[in-house]
């Protein structure tokens, strides 16, 4: 497979939208946990162990995001200087990383969905 100088730069926006998303969803949850704390309510020890796993899971969201850009900026450089059999693999695993980015970003979104329903069924008592 041959992977020219642009293949790479055309993910440069959208995983820089992607982090850009990942960096909101940890404010907002950080938000979320400051606010927690501030209440001065007691917090059940599910909603901690959530919110725990969550920031975990967005923080791998986050770590995987940038080496996959870095990734595609090395195997830009690889590229650059002719060495394509090495750029096209740098490439494929920045693929692979974006992927597993965001298979992490679906699980963290399942998470959150879960927590919700169950601050709803709380409400409704």
């Amino acid at each position: 497979m041959h992977v020219s100088l642009t293949t790479p730069a055309l993910l440069f926006p959208a995983i820089s939208l992607l982090l850009l998303a990942y960096t909101n969803r940890f404010f907002s949850l950080a938000a979320l946990i400051r606010n927690l704390s501030a209440d001065g309510k007691p917090i059940h020890t599910d909603q901690i162990k959530n919110l725990r796993q969550r920031i975990s899971i967005i923080r791998r969201m986050q770590e995987s995001g940038v080496l996959s850009f870095a990734l595609c900026v090395l195997c830009m450089i690889f590229i650059y200087v002719g060495f394509n059999k090495t750029g096209s693999f740098i490439f494929g695993c920045s693929l692979l990383l974006l992927l597993y980015s965001l298979l992490l970003s679906v699980i963290e979104i399942r998470i959150s969905v879960d927590a919700l329903n169950i601050h709803l069924e709380e409400m409704d008592k």
